[in-house]
């Protein structure tokens, strides 16, 4: 059997921030994004909170209206703010009871040709199970999965499932499985807490699966707090704190007789990095790059340039799981090749970046399972 995680980068529909080619300007506002968020959800909106939320209002583009180019704000029911014809911007809410709404994040629907070399990159993988990393719904995926992966005019991944995390950009963890890998049962990790509080940004989503010979697999599916906004110590901190979590998870799987248990996602750092060390030091997870089998082609990275410090994806197998490995692989043929698509073979209807099926690799262990 073939285990595999791809990030997809969202299906349809993907915050415009998100977009690698405006992200001088998303950064800031997924920043910015990030803190309204939270001041929004404060019992009290004393001055203090009400002049961040102007604050950031402003970094968003939203004093002046509710739509903006990145960004919207929703006020359903109660008003947050008051507008005056003066130009005069006014929080009058008291507090988050005093009105319904958010802002979110504008979205653009995804390019038709990039959708295809999404799917493409998952056909030639071939995986049995696959980990999907930002992925909007599991209604999105499934209908993905019935009409872009089909075999014989069946879907080649009838098991589908995604669970809402915590990111509210619509950036979820889930699962895709063939035929003979039924999934029996699954267990969300979004309201985790430690001495901190809340641990995963996403989900550590928990799939357990039922092979063809009636092996019982785990799969824990996860994407950690990415690098790319926000302060690096901070940042750090949050993905150690999930790093730690999981590998926690893990131990509570094998100690209850789950032996065959597989770690998968984007975990938004490199191997040797502080903040994976609970994970890749402190537990007995093997990664499938360190196989003597595996091949990366020659890079090992699985993101943008896939040089060493773009190894951002992992496949993470228990002892079990090791001792079945055959091999693995990085398929990088759906990410465009550096600045001009020529550092490794790419698909040939890929004749811009935008056209990419993703900005990540898919990478995958075999297992001879039987």
């Amino acid at each position: 059997m073939r285990i595999a995680a791809f990030n997809v980068e969202n299906l349809f529909n993907r915050a415009r921030a998100l977009d690698q080619r405006t992200w001088s300007s998303g950064r800031p506002v997924l920043e910015a994004y990030q803190r309204i968020c939270s001041l929004l959800e404060e019992v009290v909106y004393t001055e203090t909170v009400q002049r961040e939320i102007l604050r950031e209002l402003g970094k968003l583009g939203l004093r002046r209206g509710d739509q903006a180019k990145f960004a919207r704000l929703r006020q359903n029911r109660g008003r947050l703010l008051r507008r005056s014809r003066d130009g005069q911007v006014t929080v009058v809410a008291g507090g988050r009871a005093d009105w319904i709404g958010w802002v979110e994040l504008t979205t653009d629907r995804c390019d038709e040709l990039a959708l295809s070399h999404t799917a493409r990159v998952l056909e030639d993988v071939g995986a049995d199970i696959v980990g999907v990393i930002e992925a909007e719904s599991r209604f999105a995926l499934k209908r993905f999965a019935d009409a872009g992966l089909v075999v014989d005019g069946r879907p080649r991944y009838p098991h589908v499932m995604v669970v809402d995390g915590n990111d509210e950009r619509g950036i979820d963890v889930g699962v895709l499985a063939g035929r003979g890998f039924p999934l029996v049962a699954q267990r969300s990790h979004v309201d985790d807490v430690d001495h901190v509080g809340r641990v995963f940004s996403r989900d550590c989503a928990e799939y357990h699966f039922r092979t063809p010979a009636g092996v019982k697999v785990a799969v824990l599916v996860n994407h950690f707090k990415s690098k790319g906004y926000g302060g690096k110590v901070a940042s750090d901190a949050i993905r150690f704190r999930q790093a730690a979590r999981v590998a926690d998870i893990y131990r509570d799987l094998v100690a209850d007789g789950i032996a065959h248990v597989a770690v998968v996602g984007d975990l938004n750092d490199t191997p040797d990095s502080e903040p994976l060390r609970p994970l890749l030091a402190g537990s007995d997870l093997r990664d499938i790059s360190a196989h003597p089998g595996f091949d990366d082609n020659g890079r090992p990275g699985t993101y943008g340039y896939c040089t060493a410090r773009n190894k951002l994806d992992y496949v993470l197998l228990s002892p079990a799981l090791w001792a079945v490995t055959t091999g693995g692989g990085i398929f990088r043929q759906g990410v465009w090749g550096g600045r001009r698509g020529t550092l490794w073979p790419i698909y040939s209807s890929m004749t811009s970046a935008v056209h990419a099926g993703s900005d990540h690799a898919a990478i995958y262990a075999d297992l001879d399972l039987a």
